[in-house]
């Protein structure tokens, strides 16, 4: 093919030179033939990739449908339940709330209730109207040790760092979670002028990467944290022990994306890969871990704090929770993240293959809770795919008190699963640092959308709740929600996930 394109390319100019000789106007030829020419000749000069040297020009296309792959799938192919990580019926509902628009199903259900695995949760003969019931339910967290309790929305924007995302984007989710009454977790990237530009309560997540409130060898430095945490904004303090998209693995910025604005936030060399350690240094087993935690309370006057992890090794959790009892220390909140979350940047294995589901963590971590007689000092979040009022009631059947979400929050932002978020080429600029991409987000718009998303979604779980013949987020059961396990076996989640009693482990 090589051969080929080197004739094919002497012929066509000779000609073209020869009949511009004849008329001028064919020299303008050359505009369109020049390009392909010059790509063909960069083609043969490439020695990395094998395909564009053996065919010229033509393996160069390769690439591009390869990029637009994607993008044809989504819009051309798949079909409403078709689509990962997010398929296409949750995106229209995120969409269609987010604008107040239409957000009724027609024709009946697309998904196959009978096929294994489907979950549903029975109606009442009684439901009760959602009007009757507390359209805008919120939980008090905090312990007996907590001196400044957080009364919390029941779903709040996820942790998603500012450099995993623009700050346009930053911006609109804390405009949204300002107008909304409700949460924004700031991620491991530390508190930026964005988070604090509308006024929107905070999360403040502490990463083993410690930004925001780092020495400059990267251990914790107290006076920095005591500084941000004692922010009237900042509601909550989690510490960041895993992350369910990626457990085992530290956070990583790309060094595309990590900006000097974005260097000096965390206090980490700017236009470098920022790789944030597998693993704390500020302690190192679960005794030091309640006392960090203790610390972390003291220095930030009482604030409720917590951590988050994926669940993996059970023992370890245990072992968590024996600490809890040994030191009397325990901490406000635990959000537990499930193996199904997202991420802008994760080796593939992590994302695939490492980490306990939301589901299976997050049922295991309030038995352990109970069974060691726990539960009633902490508060447990949930995170992984919570999209609708369905995801919502069933994280609290097995036992949650509040949500999480992130990529609903970004579908809200107008974000449409472009599966570019780690290579700073985020179409809609919600996850890049180009700032001729972040022009085109409009902050005032799009925080109304989050607010919005927000608003629909809450209301949807209010009725969705009263329908069950329930009037309080605290007395949904795990009896209330149905798997099909096969064609002829249905199960409650009771059955699946059979209660522990409390003091059992005690």
């Amino acid at each position: 093919m090589r051969n080929q394109f080197i004739g094919l390319a002497i012929v066509t100019s000779l000609a073209l030179i020869i009949l511009s000789l004849y008329f001028p106007w064919v020299w303008w030829s050359f505009a369109l033939v020049g390009p392909v020419i010059a790509l063909g000749i960069s083609d043969l000069l490439d020695k990395k990739h094998t395909l564009r040297n053996n065919f010229p020009v033509l393996g160069a296309l390769r690439y591009v449908m390869e990029d637009l792959r994607p993008k044809i799938y989504q819009y051309f192919i798949e079909s409403e339940t078709d689509g990962a990580p997010i398929n296409r019926m949750y995106r229209s509902i995120v969409y269609q709330r987010a604008k107040g628009a239409l957000s009724t199903n027609p024709f009946g259900t697309k998904i196959d209730v009978y096929q294994d695995g489907y979950e549903w949760a029975n109606h009442s003969m009684h439901p009760i109207n959602h009007t009757e019931l507390d359209e805008h339910p919120r939980v008090l967290i905090g312990g007996s040790d907590c001196k400044q309790p957080y009364s919390s929305s029941i779903l709040n924007v996820s942790a998603m760092s500012y450099g995993a995302l623009s700050n346009r984007a930053i911006e609109a989710l804390n405009g949204g979670a300002k107008l909304g009454n409700f949460a924004h977790n700031t991620g491991e990237g530390s508190i930026s002028q964005f988070h604090l530009k509308h006024g929107g309560d905070l999360i403040w997540q502490i990463g083993t990467g410690y930004f925001g409130c780092r020495n400059k060898d990267g251990t914790f430095n107290e006076d920095m944290f005591k500084e941000k945490a004692t922010q009237e904004q900042v509601k909550m303090i989690e510490i960041k022990m895993s992350q369910g998209a990626k457990p085992g693995h530290g956070g990583i910025l790309p060094a595309i994306k990590n900006t000097k604005e974005i260097a000096a936030i965390r206090a980490v060399e700017p236009h470098t890969r920022v790789d944030s350690p597998p693993a704390h240094s500020a302690f190192s087993n679960p005794i030091e871990l309640m006392h960090f935690i203790k610390k972390l309370r003291d220095l930030s006057d009482g604030k409720p704090v917590g951590f988050k992890l994926c669940v993996g090794n059970k023992i370890e959790f245990t072992d968590l929770c024996i600490a809890m009892q040994n030191t009397g220390i325990t901490p406000d909140f635990i959000t537990v993240d499930g193996g199904e979350g997202g991420t802008g940047a994760a080796p593939l294995e992590f994302s695939n293959s490492i980490g306990m589901p939301l589901r299976d963590g997050l049922a295991f971590v309030c038995d352990s809770l109970r069974g060691y007689d726990l539960k009633k000092e902490i508060k447990v979040l949930a995170s992984g795919k919570i999209l609708t009022g369905f995801h919502v009631f069933r994280a609290f059947a097995l036992g949650a008190d509040a949500c999480y979400s992130a990529r609903g929050m970004m579908l809200a932002l107008g974000c449409i699963q472009a599966l570019e978020c780690h290579s700073n080429h985020c179409p809609t600029g919600i996850a890049t640092q180009q700032n001729h991409l972040i022009k085109g987000l409009n902050v005032t718009d799009k925080k109304v959308r989050v607010a919005k998303f927000h608003n629909e979604t809450v209301n949807s779980f209010v009725e969705f709740m009263g329908a069950t013949g329930v009037n309080a987020i605290g007395k949904i059961k795990r009896h209330h929600v149905y798997r099909r396990i096969n064609q002829e076996q249905i199960k409650t989640y009771a059955e699946i996930y059979p209660n522990i009693k409390v003091g059992e482990y005690a």
